[in-house]
Protein backbone atom coordinates (compact mmCIF):
# COMPACT_ATOMS: atom_id res chain seq x y z
CA UNK A 1 0.00 0.00 0.00
CA UNK A 2 0.87 3.40 -0.80
CA UNK A 3 2.96 5.16 2.39
CA UNK A 4 0.57 7.56 3.08
CA UNK A 5 -3.62 7.28 2.87
CA UNK A 6 -5.57 9.67 0.31
CA UNK A 7 -7.18 12.56 2.33
CA UNK A 8 -9.42 15.22 1.40
CA UNK A 9 -8.16 19.00 1.98
CA UNK A 10 -11.59 19.13 3.23
CA UNK A 11 -14.85 17.13 4.28
CA UNK A 12 -14.61 13.40 6.06
CA UNK A 13 -12.34 10.47 5.03
CA UNK A 14 -13.89 7.36 5.08
CA UNK A 15 -12.52 3.69 4.66
CA UNK A 16 -14.36 0.50 3.89
CA UNK A 17 -11.96 -3.19 3.96
CA UNK A 18 -13.93 -5.91 2.56
CA UNK A 19 -12.26 -9.55 2.36
CA UNK A 20 -10.40 -11.84 3.53
CA UNK A 21 -7.26 -9.21 4.54
CA UNK A 22 -9.75 -6.54 5.41
CA UNK A 23 -8.36 -6.18 8.84
CA UNK A 24 -4.66 -6.15 8.10
CA UNK A 25 -5.25 -3.61 4.98
CA UNK A 26 -7.66 -1.23 7.34
CA UNK A 27 -4.87 -1.37 10.25
CA UNK A 28 -2.01 -0.49 7.38
CA UNK A 29 -4.62 2.43 6.38
CA UNK A 30 -4.78 3.62 10.05
CA UNK A 31 -1.04 3.80 10.42
CA UNK A 32 -0.44 5.27 7.19
CA UNK A 33 -3.12 7.95 7.85
CA UNK A 34 -1.17 11.70 7.87
CA UNK A 35 -1.60 13.34 11.73
CA UNK A 36 -4.11 15.49 12.13
CA UNK A 37 -6.44 13.34 10.06
CA UNK A 38 -8.98 11.35 11.35
CA UNK A 39 -10.84 9.06 9.63
CA UNK A 40 -13.50 6.49 9.98
CA UNK A 41 -14.71 2.69 9.06
CA UNK A 42 -15.76 -0.44 8.50
CA UNK A 43 -14.38 -3.64 8.40
CA UNK A 44 -15.74 -7.07 6.63
CA UNK A 45 -13.94 -9.97 7.06
CA UNK A 46 -14.98 -13.52 7.15
CA UNK A 47 -15.95 -15.45 10.46
CA UNK A 48 -12.65 -15.82 12.49
CA UNK A 49 -10.36 -13.65 10.03
CA UNK A 50 -9.61 -11.06 13.05
CA UNK A 51 -6.45 -10.80 14.03
CA UNK A 52 -5.49 -10.93 17.88
CA UNK A 53 -5.69 -7.27 18.00
CA UNK A 54 -8.24 -6.28 15.71
CA UNK A 55 -7.65 -2.53 14.05
CA UNK A 56 -9.40 0.16 16.62
CA UNK A 57 -11.87 2.54 16.27
CA UNK A 58 -13.64 1.01 13.44
CA UNK A 59 -16.95 -0.72 13.16
CA UNK A 60 -15.84 -4.47 12.75
CA UNK A 61 -18.59 -7.41 11.17
CA UNK A 62 -17.64 -11.06 10.91
CA UNK A 63 -19.56 -12.39 8.07
CA UNK A 64 -20.46 -15.74 6.27
CA UNK A 65 -17.71 -17.22 3.52
CA UNK A 66 -18.15 -18.98 0.84
CA UNK A 67 -21.83 -18.62 1.68
CA UNK A 68 -23.40 -15.37 2.32
CA UNK A 69 -24.84 -15.59 5.94
CA UNK A 70 -27.16 -12.64 7.77
CA UNK A 71 -24.14 -10.82 8.87
CA UNK A 72 -23.52 -10.33 4.86
CA UNK A 73 -26.29 -8.87 4.50
CA UNK A 74 -25.90 -6.58 7.51
CA UNK A 75 -22.52 -5.58 6.22
CA UNK A 76 -23.70 -4.81 2.67
CA UNK A 77 -26.10 -2.61 4.03
CA UNK A 78 -24.12 -1.07 6.11
CA UNK A 79 -21.60 -0.22 3.77
CA UNK A 80 -23.88 1.22 1.48
CA UNK A 81 -25.20 3.71 4.52
CA UNK A 82 -21.96 4.66 4.85
CA UNK A 83 -21.52 5.44 0.96
CA UNK A 84 -24.87 6.83 0.80
CA UNK A 85 -24.06 9.28 3.66
CA UNK A 86 -21.26 11.32 1.93
CA UNK A 87 -20.95 14.11 -0.04
CA UNK A 88 -18.79 16.24 -2.13
CA UNK A 89 -15.26 17.03 -0.71
CA UNK A 90 -15.71 13.57 1.07
CA UNK A 91 -13.21 11.01 0.36
CA UNK A 92 -14.20 7.27 0.34
CA UNK A 93 -11.00 4.51 0.57
CA UNK A 94 -12.07 1.08 -0.12
CA UNK A 95 -10.00 -1.66 0.48
CA UNK A 96 -10.63 -4.83 -1.17
CA UNK A 97 -9.34 -8.73 -0.40
CA UNK A 98 -10.60 -12.04 -1.87
CA UNK A 99 -13.64 -13.27 -0.28
CA UNK A 100 -16.02 -9.77 -0.16
CA UNK A 101 -18.46 -11.57 -2.73
CA UNK A 102 -19.80 -13.17 -0.12
CA UNK A 103 -19.03 -11.38 2.55
CA UNK A 104 -21.44 -8.35 1.27
CA UNK A 105 -24.51 -9.93 -0.10
CA UNK A 106 -27.34 -7.54 -0.69
CA UNK A 107 -29.82 -9.41 -2.67
CA UNK A 108 -31.66 -7.67 -5.62
CA UNK A 109 -35.16 -6.87 -5.47
CA UNK A 110 -37.43 -9.89 -4.96
CA UNK A 111 -34.53 -11.86 -4.24
CA UNK A 112 -33.63 -13.18 -0.19
CA UNK A 113 -30.63 -15.08 1.29
CA UNK A 114 -31.73 -18.23 0.96
CA UNK A 115 -31.75 -17.49 -3.41
CA UNK A 116 -28.07 -15.94 -2.82
CA UNK A 117 -26.92 -19.07 -0.79
CA UNK A 118 -28.84 -21.22 -3.44
CA UNK A 119 -27.31 -20.28 -6.28
CA UNK A 120 -23.61 -19.41 -4.95
CA UNK A 121 -23.58 -23.12 -3.59
CA UNK A 122 -24.51 -24.31 -6.68
CA UNK A 123 -22.18 -22.18 -8.43
CA UNK A 124 -19.20 -23.60 -6.61
CA UNK A 125 -19.91 -26.61 -7.11
CA UNK A 126 -20.23 -26.70 -10.87
CA UNK A 127 -17.04 -26.48 -11.96
CA UNK A 128 -17.01 -22.46 -13.14
CA UNK A 129 -14.06 -19.87 -12.87
CA UNK A 130 -14.45 -17.37 -10.40
CA UNK A 131 -15.00 -14.71 -13.19
CA UNK A 132 -18.25 -16.70 -14.22
CA UNK A 133 -19.21 -16.90 -10.29
CA UNK A 134 -19.05 -13.35 -10.43
CA UNK A 135 -20.41 -12.81 -12.93
CA UNK A 136 -23.57 -13.96 -11.97
CA UNK A 137 -23.52 -12.35 -8.60
CA UNK A 138 -22.92 -8.70 -9.94
CA UNK A 139 -26.11 -9.06 -11.42
CA UNK A 140 -28.24 -10.02 -7.87
CA UNK A 141 -27.13 -7.68 -6.43
CA UNK A 142 -27.91 -3.90 -4.87
CA UNK A 143 -23.66 -3.29 -3.92
CA UNK A 144 -21.59 -5.66 -6.60
CA UNK A 145 -20.61 -4.08 -9.88
CA UNK A 146 -19.95 -0.98 -9.15
CA UNK A 147 -22.96 -0.14 -7.16
CA UNK A 148 -21.17 0.83 -4.11
CA UNK A 149 -19.19 3.69 -6.41
CA UNK A 150 -22.55 4.62 -7.31
CA UNK A 151 -24.21 5.11 -3.87
CA UNK A 152 -21.18 7.57 -2.77
CA UNK A 153 -22.48 9.61 -5.34
CA UNK A 154 -20.19 12.78 -5.78
CA UNK A 155 -17.71 11.73 -3.13
CA UNK A 156 -14.24 10.33 -4.35
CA UNK A 157 -13.60 7.03 -4.30
CA UNK A 158 -10.57 5.17 -4.38
CA UNK A 159 -10.42 1.57 -4.12
CA UNK A 160 -6.84 -0.32 -3.64
CA UNK A 161 -7.11 -3.96 -3.90
CA UNK A 162 -5.24 -7.20 -3.05
CA UNK A 163 -5.99 -9.60 -6.25
CA UNK A 164 -6.92 -13.26 -5.78
CA UNK A 165 -8.43 -12.95 -9.09
CA UNK A 166 -6.33 -15.00 -12.07
CA UNK A 167 -5.52 -11.56 -14.64
CA UNK A 168 -6.51 -9.71 -11.76
CA UNK A 169 -9.58 -7.77 -13.54
CA UNK A 170 -9.66 -5.44 -10.68
CA UNK A 171 -13.83 -5.70 -11.83
CA UNK A 172 -14.12 -9.39 -10.70
CA UNK A 173 -12.15 -8.75 -6.78
CA UNK A 174 -15.10 -9.21 -4.68
CA UNK A 175 -17.34 -8.81 -7.44
CA UNK A 176 -16.15 -5.26 -7.99
CA UNK A 177 -18.11 -3.14 -5.92
CA UNK A 178 -16.73 -0.02 -6.57
CA UNK A 179 -15.51 -0.75 -10.35
CA UNK A 180 -17.39 -0.58 -13.32
CA UNK A 181 -18.56 -3.59 -14.53
CA UNK A 182 -18.23 -5.68 -18.58
CA UNK A 183 -20.34 -7.91 -18.14
CA UNK A 184 -24.47 -8.39 -18.60
CA UNK A 185 -27.44 -10.09 -17.79
CA UNK A 186 -27.24 -12.20 -20.85
CA UNK A 187 -23.89 -13.37 -20.26
CA UNK A 188 -24.97 -13.91 -16.76
CA UNK A 189 -28.07 -16.40 -17.94
CA UNK A 190 -25.42 -18.06 -20.22
CA UNK A 191 -23.03 -19.21 -17.82
CA UNK A 192 -26.03 -20.69 -15.66
CA UNK A 193 -27.41 -22.54 -18.94
CA UNK A 194 -23.41 -23.40 -19.59
CA UNK A 195 -23.20 -25.57 -16.27
CA UNK A 196 -26.62 -26.18 -16.32
CA UNK A 197 -27.69 -24.93 -13.29
CA UNK A 198 -31.64 -24.71 -12.89
CA UNK A 199 -31.42 -21.77 -10.95
CA UNK A 200 -34.26 -20.84 -8.27
CA UNK A 201 -37.28 -18.82 -9.70
CA UNK A 202 -36.48 -15.73 -8.03
CA UNK A 203 -33.51 -15.89 -9.59
CA UNK A 204 -34.42 -16.58 -13.08
CA UNK A 205 -36.94 -13.13 -13.09
CA UNK A 206 -34.12 -11.42 -11.64
CA UNK A 207 -31.53 -12.30 -14.66
CA UNK A 208 -34.28 -11.36 -16.99
CA UNK A 209 -34.83 -8.07 -15.36
CA UNK A 210 -33.23 -5.21 -16.87
CA UNK A 211 -33.38 -3.14 -13.47
CA UNK A 212 -30.46 -5.68 -12.56
CA UNK A 213 -28.22 -4.47 -15.03
CA UNK A 214 -25.19 -3.02 -13.96
CA UNK A 215 -24.52 0.78 -13.88
CA UNK A 216 -22.41 1.91 -16.71
CA UNK A 217 -19.23 3.68 -15.51
CA UNK A 218 -20.44 6.41 -16.62
CA UNK A 219 -22.24 6.83 -13.46
CA UNK A 220 -19.99 5.43 -10.97
CA UNK A 221 -18.36 9.01 -10.17
CA UNK A 222 -14.96 7.93 -11.43
CA UNK A 223 -13.18 11.20 -12.28
CA UNK A 224 -12.41 11.66 -9.15
CA UNK A 225 -11.07 8.44 -8.03
CA UNK A 226 -8.58 5.45 -8.79
CA UNK A 227 -8.94 1.65 -8.62
CA UNK A 228 -5.23 0.03 -8.36
CA UNK A 229 -4.36 -3.43 -7.53
CA UNK A 230 -1.32 -3.11 -4.88
CA UNK A 231 -0.82 -6.89 -4.59
CA UNK A 232 -1.38 -10.05 -6.70
CA UNK A 233 -0.17 -13.93 -7.12
CA UNK A 234 2.43 -12.20 -9.57
CA UNK A 235 4.15 -11.19 -6.51
CA UNK A 236 3.96 -14.15 -4.91
CA UNK A 237 5.52 -16.11 -7.39
CA UNK A 238 8.25 -14.15 -7.72
CA UNK A 239 9.52 -14.06 -4.42
CA UNK A 240 9.32 -17.55 -4.16
CA UNK A 241 10.93 -18.15 -7.77
CA UNK A 242 13.41 -15.88 -6.17
CA UNK A 243 14.09 -17.72 -2.85
CA UNK A 244 14.09 -21.29 -4.67
CA UNK A 245 16.50 -20.19 -7.19
CA UNK A 246 18.82 -18.83 -4.12
CA UNK A 247 18.99 -22.67 -2.77
CA UNK A 248 20.21 -23.87 -6.06
CA UNK A 249 16.91 -24.95 -7.93
CA UNK A 250 16.39 -24.46 -11.89
CA UNK A 251 13.16 -22.59 -11.60
CA UNK A 252 9.92 -23.14 -13.94
CA UNK A 253 7.23 -20.45 -13.62
CA UNK A 254 4.25 -21.40 -14.68
CA UNK A 255 2.46 -18.13 -14.37
CA UNK A 256 -0.48 -17.16 -11.99
CA UNK A 257 -3.46 -16.55 -14.38
CA UNK A 258 -3.95 -20.89 -14.33
CA UNK A 259 -7.60 -22.29 -13.78
CA UNK A 260 -8.48 -25.82 -15.09
CA UNK A 261 -10.15 -28.22 -12.92
CA UNK A 262 -7.77 -29.51 -10.28
CA UNK A 263 -7.65 -33.22 -11.03
CA UNK A 264 -6.47 -32.50 -14.81
CA UNK A 265 -4.44 -29.71 -13.31
CA UNK A 266 -2.40 -32.48 -10.90
CA UNK A 267 -2.11 -35.15 -13.61
CA UNK A 268 -0.70 -32.50 -16.02
CA UNK A 269 1.74 -30.76 -13.63
CA UNK A 270 2.73 -34.31 -12.33
CA UNK A 271 3.93 -35.35 -16.48
CA UNK A 272 5.39 -31.81 -16.30
CA UNK A 273 7.70 -32.89 -13.42
CA UNK A 274 8.38 -36.27 -14.14
CA UNK A 275 9.95 -34.54 -17.66
CA UNK A 276 11.64 -32.04 -16.28
CA UNK A 277 12.97 -34.54 -13.73
CA UNK A 278 15.16 -36.53 -15.85
CA UNK A 279 17.92 -34.60 -16.09
CA UNK A 280 18.75 -35.13 -12.79
CA UNK A 281 19.00 -31.30 -11.50
CA UNK A 282 17.41 -29.78 -8.91
CA UNK A 283 13.87 -27.98 -10.28
CA UNK A 284 11.24 -26.12 -8.65
CA UNK A 285 7.64 -25.81 -10.43
CA UNK A 286 5.61 -22.86 -9.28
CA UNK A 287 2.26 -21.38 -10.54
CA UNK A 288 -1.31 -19.90 -9.21
CA UNK A 289 -4.00 -18.96 -10.25
CA UNK A 290 -7.39 -20.83 -9.00
CA UNK A 291 -8.17 -24.51 -10.38
CA UNK A 292 -11.63 -25.49 -10.35
CA UNK A 293 -13.66 -28.74 -8.52
CA UNK A 294 -16.66 -30.03 -10.43
CA UNK A 295 -18.25 -31.52 -7.51
CA UNK A 296 -19.93 -34.83 -7.80
CA UNK A 297 -20.32 -35.84 -4.26
CA UNK A 298 -22.33 -33.14 -2.33
CA UNK A 299 -20.73 -34.78 1.49
CA UNK A 300 -17.26 -35.15 -0.23
CA UNK A 301 -15.14 -33.04 1.98
CA UNK A 302 -11.71 -31.23 -0.44
CA UNK A 303 -10.77 -28.22 -1.91
CA UNK A 304 -9.22 -27.31 -5.07
CA UNK A 305 -5.73 -27.60 -3.82
CA UNK A 306 -6.49 -30.97 -2.00
CA UNK A 307 -7.61 -32.18 -5.16
CA UNK A 308 -4.83 -31.03 -7.03
CA UNK A 309 -2.37 -33.16 -4.66
CA UNK A 310 -4.38 -35.73 -4.81
CA UNK A 311 -4.44 -36.36 -8.42
CA UNK A 312 -0.54 -35.10 -8.81
CA UNK A 313 0.08 -37.77 -6.51
CA UNK A 314 -1.22 -40.86 -8.37
CA UNK A 315 0.01 -39.50 -11.37
CA UNK A 316 3.32 -39.42 -9.74
CA UNK A 317 2.88 -43.39 -8.45
CA UNK A 318 5.74 -42.71 -6.49
CA UNK A 319 8.64 -40.84 -8.44
CA UNK A 320 11.63 -40.86 -6.84
CA UNK A 321 13.00 -37.19 -5.64
CA UNK A 322 9.56 -35.42 -6.45
CA UNK A 323 7.10 -33.64 -3.59
CA UNK A 324 4.78 -30.78 -3.50
CA UNK A 325 2.77 -28.43 -1.72
CA UNK A 326 -0.16 -27.04 -2.71
CA UNK A 327 -2.07 -24.04 -0.32
CA UNK A 328 -4.76 -21.17 -0.80
CA UNK A 329 -2.42 -18.45 0.49
CA UNK A 330 -5.54 -17.07 2.75
CA UNK A 331 -5.10 -20.58 4.98
CA UNK A 332 -8.38 -21.83 4.08
CA UNK A 333 -9.34 -24.26 1.11
CA UNK A 334 -12.70 -24.63 -0.23
CA UNK A 335 -14.75 -24.80 3.51
CA UNK A 336 -12.24 -26.72 5.68
CA UNK A 337 -9.77 -25.80 8.20
CA UNK A 338 -6.81 -26.79 6.00
CA UNK A 339 -4.72 -24.27 3.88
CA UNK A 340 -3.66 -27.33 1.51
CA UNK A 341 -1.18 -30.28 2.12
CA UNK A 342 1.74 -32.01 0.65
CA UNK A 343 3.00 -34.74 -1.51
CA UNK A 344 5.74 -36.75 -1.30
CA UNK A 345 7.10 -39.63 -3.19
CA UNK A 346 6.14 -41.61 0.29
CA UNK A 347 2.64 -40.60 -0.34
CA UNK A 348 1.06 -43.57 -2.30
CA UNK A 349 3.31 -46.14 0.28
CA UNK A 350 1.77 -44.80 2.92
CA UNK A 351 -1.77 -44.98 1.69
CA UNK A 352 -1.34 -48.39 1.13
CA UNK A 353 -0.17 -49.55 4.31
CA UNK A 354 -3.16 -46.88 5.93
CA UNK A 355 -5.84 -48.84 3.88
CA UNK A 356 -6.54 -46.22 1.96
CA UNK A 357 -7.49 -46.03 -1.90
CA UNK A 358 -6.46 -42.76 -3.62
CA UNK A 359 -8.34 -42.93 -6.66
CA UNK A 360 -11.73 -43.67 -4.22
CA UNK A 361 -10.92 -40.71 -2.56
CA UNK A 362 -10.05 -38.95 -5.60
CA UNK A 363 -13.39 -39.70 -7.27
CA UNK A 364 -15.45 -39.29 -4.64
CA UNK A 365 -14.15 -35.41 -4.09
CA UNK A 366 -12.85 -36.80 -0.31
CA UNK A 367 -9.55 -35.70 -0.95
CA UNK A 368 -9.48 -33.65 2.93
CA UNK A 369 -10.19 -36.56 4.11
CA UNK A 370 -7.19 -38.23 2.78
CA UNK A 371 -4.57 -36.42 3.44
CA UNK A 372 -5.80 -36.01 6.92
CA UNK A 373 -5.49 -39.64 7.46
CA UNK A 374 -1.82 -39.68 6.81
CA UNK A 375 -0.93 -36.60 8.38
CA UNK A 376 -0.07 -34.95 6.20
CA UNK A 377 -2.21 -31.57 6.02
CA UNK A 378 -1.15 -27.72 5.80
CA UNK A 379 -2.87 -25.84 8.75
CA UNK A 380 -1.90 -22.44 9.25
CA UNK A 381 -5.16 -20.72 10.15
CA UNK A 382 -5.94 -17.38 8.53
CA UNK A 383 -3.28 -15.95 6.86
CA UNK A 384 -5.13 -12.60 6.91
CA UNK A 385 -4.01 -11.69 3.09
CA UNK A 386 -5.03 -13.80 -0.15
CA UNK A 387 -3.50 -14.21 -3.19
CA UNK A 388 -5.20 -16.88 -4.44
CA UNK A 389 -3.41 -20.76 -4.74
CA UNK A 390 0.42 -21.46 -4.62
CA UNK A 391 1.49 -24.56 -5.47
CA UNK A 392 5.22 -26.18 -5.80
CA UNK A 393 6.38 -28.81 -7.30
CA UNK A 394 10.24 -30.05 -5.83
CA UNK A 395 12.21 -32.32 -8.15
CA UNK A 396 15.26 -33.58 -6.06
CA UNK A 397 15.97 -36.59 -8.63
CA UNK A 398 19.43 -37.76 -9.00
CA UNK A 399 20.49 -39.59 -12.26
CA UNK A 400 20.31 -43.34 -11.62
CA UNK A 401 16.73 -42.64 -9.97
CA UNK A 402 14.72 -42.81 -12.77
Amino acid sequence: MPRTMPVPSHGRSVVIAVGKAAAAMMQVAQARTPKGHAIEGLVVTRHGHLPETPPENVELIEAGHPYPDDNSIRAAHRALEIAHGLSAGDRLLVLLSGGGSALLAAPAPGLDLADKQAITRALLQSGATIEEINCVRKHLSAIKGGRLAVAAGAAAVTTWIISDIPGDDPSFVSSGPTVADHTDLASAREILAKYRIDPPASVARALADPANETPPADSLGLAGGETVVIARARDALAAAGQHAASLGYHVTNLGDNIQAEARHLGAGHAALARRLAKDGKPRAIISGGEATVTVVNKAGRGGRNLEYLLSLAIALDGAPGISALACDTDGIDGTEDAAGAIVTPSTLARAAAAGLDPAAHLARNDAYLFFQALGDLVITGPTLTNVNDFRAILIRAEPGER
